[in-house]
């Protein structure tokens, strides 16, 4: 099993490292890696991949991202989930219809804060490990696109809803900007991802990478002994060669190549599609 795709279920109050660990240890494989962290206290969808597929990862479709998020209504916490709530204020429960309103006024572009506990980089350092030792700092505004979001229930004071965000976006971010249109505080008490695109959980069932490429085919119309050897390329010699990136396919191997007005540049290089 040198090469593997799969997506697991991560389950809540577990760092995702440690979980890539047990996995690691279930399947008796030294190289693997997962993309889309999630955070210690949420759970659902890793996107796994073991051996030489470790190096599709930044090519595949994991947008848009679909979470189901528990909000504590009222509650107060940096973490803007359930690590270190600090305060928990009483408020007489919502019109349905009212939190309905405030859940579909989301979709859109937002722009917002990303939380001070989170793996964001500062000068190099973890935005969550500046916050755990005090250390003052400013994190950029980010943008993100919400595609749906929608009430799931409403059980005073907590409101369960689903929401699908372009990929980059911090749910617990998104949960404080609905409880403050609400007009109190709030964190988040579950956090589940549900799929990062087409990917969902089917029991960690084998998935052949190429029904998971975010590229389009192209056609090396030399010599494919070119792409094979790594030699130097010329654009010509593509049936697509209009600048992008595209995924080469000569016998099982996987090539993905980029074509710009420089040249083209290799940027996988025959990667054997066989487990």
């Amino acid at each position: 099993m040198d090469n593997r795709l799969f997506v697991a279920y991560k389950p809540s109050c577990m760092v995702s490292n440690h979980f890539l660990s047990r996995i690691k240890r279930r399947y008796n494989v030294k190289k693997a890696g997962f993309s889309g962290t999630l955070d210690p206290f949420a759970q659902g969808v890793l996107i796994i991949a073991f051996g030489q597929f470790t190096k599709l990862f930044r090519f595949l479709k994991k947008a848009p991202k679909t979470y189901r998020a528990t909000l504590w209504l009222g509650a107060t916490s940096p973490t803007l989930d359930i690590e270190k709530v600090e305060h928990v204020e009483q408020m007489m429960a919502f019109h349905p219809d009212s939190v309905a309103f405030v859940l579909q006024s989301m979709v859109g572009e937002k722009t917002y804060l990303p939380p001070k506990y989170s793996a964001k980089k500062i000068d190099g350092q973890r935005a969550y490990d500046l916050a755990r030792a005090d250390k003052a700092f400013e994190l950029k505004a980010i943008t993100s696109t919400i595609y749906d979001c929608h009430l799931v229930h409403y059980i005073h004071p907590f409101l369960t809803f689903e929401i699908t965000i372009s990929e980059g976006g911090y749910v617990r971010s998104i949960g404080a900007l609905i409880a403050e249109k609400l007009g109190f505080s709030g964190a988040l008490s579950a956090l589940e991802r549900l799929n990062e695109g087409d990917f969902v959980y089917d029991n960690e069932k084998e998935l052949n990478p190429l029904d998971y490429l975010d590229l389009p085919l192209n056609a090396y119309l030399s010599d494919p002994s070119d792409i094979l050897l790594g030699r130097k390329l010329v654009r010509e010699n593509f049936e697509k060669n209009e600048e992008g990136i595209y995924q080469i396919i000569i016998a099982d191997m996987l090539s993905v190549v980029e074509i710009s007005a420089n040249g083209v540049e290799y940027l996988l290089n025959s990667l054997s599609l066989k487990a």
